[in-house]
């Protein structure tokens, strides 16, 4: 019976372990996905939807009210247009979402081009030297990563040069040709 017990108690602590373990991954997950432009986007999608449909039916009431007020059927007193809602803050409240919508897709190209770029300026990955086991064939050497900073230093500080040498021969010739 006492092993019973203690079977039931670990069973109970092993089934409360994973819960506590599991409530700081969710919630690095969540703070994850609020940084991640996509997610952020499809979690937009429905809030769009129902401020679009509330822009139609706002809109909708609002032309049915004045169409009766047109027609004679209403008056324009107060307690008449207390009722109608304002199209202005619910087309609004539309157009926000529709920015934050549009800025989520930037920065979710931005990291994108982002990406391509570091992939293609710098394909193969270094080794830490905190897993040295974990070494790949495709990973380059310390020296090997130098000599290829090196050459995208030089690169950069060529392009500056030439930038610099075109906006002189600008501002001295007061011209706009520079080859």
């Amino acid at each position: 019976m006492a092993s019973q017990q203690m079977n039931t108690n670990n069973a109970q602590m092993g089934v409360q372990q994973p819960a506590v373990l599991q409530q700081p991954q969710a919630q690095q997950l969540s703070q994850q996905q609020d940084f991640d432009p996509v997610h952020r986007f499809k979690m937009l999608i429905p809030l769009l939807k129902d401020s679009l449909q509330n822009v139609m039916t706002i809109a909708s009431l609002n032309f049915g009210h004045n169409t009766a007020i047109d027609n004679g059927l209403r008056t324009t007193e107060k307690g008449n247009d207390a009722a109608v809602q304002r199209f202005d803050k619910s087309l609004e409240e539309f157009y926000a979402l529709c920015d934050q919508l549009e800025l989520c897709l930037r920065l979710a190209h931005e990291c994108l081009s982002q990406s391509i770029d570091s992939t293609k300026h710098s394909p193969n990955l270094v080794p830490t030297a905190t897993k040295p086991d974990t070494v790949q064939t495709e990973s380059l050497s310390y020296s090997q990563y130098l000599s290829m900073i090196k050459s995208q230093i030089s690169c950069a500080k060529d392009i500056h040069n030439a930038l610099l040498e075109c906006s002189k021969k600008i501002a001295g010739k007061g011209q706009g040709a520079c080859t």
